[in-house]
């Protein structure tokens, strides 16, 4: 592969995110790449006709000094593959605070490696239930929900490490960092003189950031228009938001003829089995788990305070590994969760557990989520060892980038949409078990209630 040949390159702020924007690009006809560190000669040469590439990370979890320390050199790394654009992948719910996840200081340091330039900033995704109005933020909570603005929205008000209540993009931005926001609204959008009127206020107001608001698909062309008018000759465009900045670009692209409009075939065939292991405290993924669980998956709940203990975490991987085993030795998919929906009570006595140890509130929630996410990763990995399974899931957006870890991958290209913003990937892990198997790794307000029976059938979720 020749790095001209690139389109885009992306890094994620978190693994399922990451996943998503692969899938974007991948529905468009773009092939892409996903890896978990920037990719080393000989695996881009092995790479053929890959158009974008992206690298998992885990900066959502991040103090802003973890952030720069981990941030920086990635994006050096991705400017030297000489792609256009560069993008900053964040979550749709725009999960982020001044102390964990900052989005402000990744922006700074995008601007540092790729210019002091305007950066696009795109948050709504039409096609995940993500709205931009006016500045505010909507959600959808699961795929059969109503619209929230996002402070009233009834996962992401108690989010446990970032939750949100501000739904105003630019407030809730405001204590992340010192950068101008400016906001292309809705109206000037859909204006006939929506370019000429973005070229005004970039010149006029100078802001450092322009975030856009997008309500419908139809929105998406212009937008995406918008974002590559808004890169200097000659430069290297640095652009944040959600996979919403696929979804523009693409579709201005294919309006303008760069991509063709056929359309790729996939099928999922159907497995007997599976393992999902899951560390989201989201409704959603309770009420998938639910319903998985009345449909023939085997729930195997974990004790996640004894995951959390150097004394008892052996003890409590080797439990849980045993009995799903034993439930997989009957013909049985299993579903092993360390959290079953916002009140469960295993989440307040993980809290309650680790202040007793002296840990912080921010301690609390910046490496609960590694520890918990190395334990699900190592019980899956074992699971793996000892039986074979073409097909796994992980749900869980802040865990699902330790349980890749773990699991010894390395990159992931995307096999099958499944529902929007998962989709069923082949793993690539040198000596491991899980290296040519097909995982899902899903966000936790992803899917519809049937989406874990789904993925196990065959069917799109």
């Amino acid at each position: 592969m020749h790095a001209q040949q690139l389109r885009l390159t992306w890094y994620g702020d978190d693994f399922t995110g990451s996943t998503d924007a692969m899938e974007a690009l991948t529905l468009a006809g773009i092939p892409a790449a996903l890896f978990l560190d920037v990719p080393k000669p000989a695996e881009l040469a092995q790479l053929s006709g890959v158009e974008a590439i992206g690298i998992a990370g885990n900066t959502r979890a991040m103090d802003p000094v973890s952030i720069e320390r981990t941030l920086l050199p990635v994006l050096e790394g991705l400017k030297a593959l000489n792609a256009p654009i560069c993008h900053y992948k964040l979550c749709s719910t725009f999960d982020s605070s001044p102390e964990i996840g900052s989005i402000g200081r990744a922006i700074e340091l995008g601007r540092r490696v790729f210019g002091e330039h305007p950066v696009p900033l795109l948050v709504g995704a039409p096609a995940l239930g993500r709205y931009s109005l006016f500045g505010n933020l909507f959600a959808r909570s699961g795929r059969e929900s109503e619209v929230f603005r996002l402070d009233r929205h009834p996962t992401m008000q108690h989010h446990p490490v970032t939750p949100m209540d501000e739904s105003d993009l630019r407030n809730h931005l405001a204590p992340q960092t010192d950068l101008k926001v400016g906001l292309f609204d809705i109206v000037s959008i859909r204006s006939d003189d929506a370019r000429e009127r973005l070229i005004a206020m970039v010149h006029e107001d100078k802001p450092d950031i322009v975030l856009f608001d997008i309500l419908e698909d139809s929105d998406l062309p212009r937008i995406g228009q918008m974002i590559e008018a808004m890169r200097p000759a000659g430069t290297r465009q640095f652009a944040a938001g959600s996979s919403g900045i696929e979804y523009a670009l693409t579709a201005w692209w294919s309006e303008n003829g760069e991509l063709s409009d056929t359309e790729s075939a996939f099928s999922i065939d159907h497995v007997e089995q599976t393992v999902v292991v899951s560390g989201s405290c989201s409704p959603v993924t309770a009420r998938q788990i639910e319903h998985a669980c009345n449909n023939g998956f085997v729930q195997i709940p974990l004790q996640p305070e004894r995951l959390l203990s150097e004394e008892s975490k052996a003890g409590e991987i080797e439990r849980a590994v045993e009995a799903a085993r034993q439930a997989m030795s009957g013909g049985e998919s299993v579903i092993l969760h360390s959290c079953f929906g916002p009140e469960d009570p295993r989440r307040s006595a993980v809290a309650t557990m680790l202040e007793t140890q002296g840990w912080t509130p921010l301690d609390i929630r910046l490496r609960s989520g590694e520890i918990l996410g190395n334990a699900l990763g190592t019980i899956l990995r074992e699971v793996l060892d000892s039986t074979s399974l073409p097909r796994v899931m992980v749900a869980g957006g802040d865990t699902s980038y330790h349980v890749a870890k773990a699991l010894g991958i390395r990159s992931l290209t995307m096999v099958a949409p499944t529902a929007p913003g998962s989709p069923l990937c082949r793993a690539s892990a040198p000596g491991s078990p899980i290296d040519g198997s097909e995982i899902v790794f899903k966000g936790g307000q992803v899917g519809s209630i049937g989406f874990f029976d789904s993925v196990r059938a065959g069917s799109f979720a």
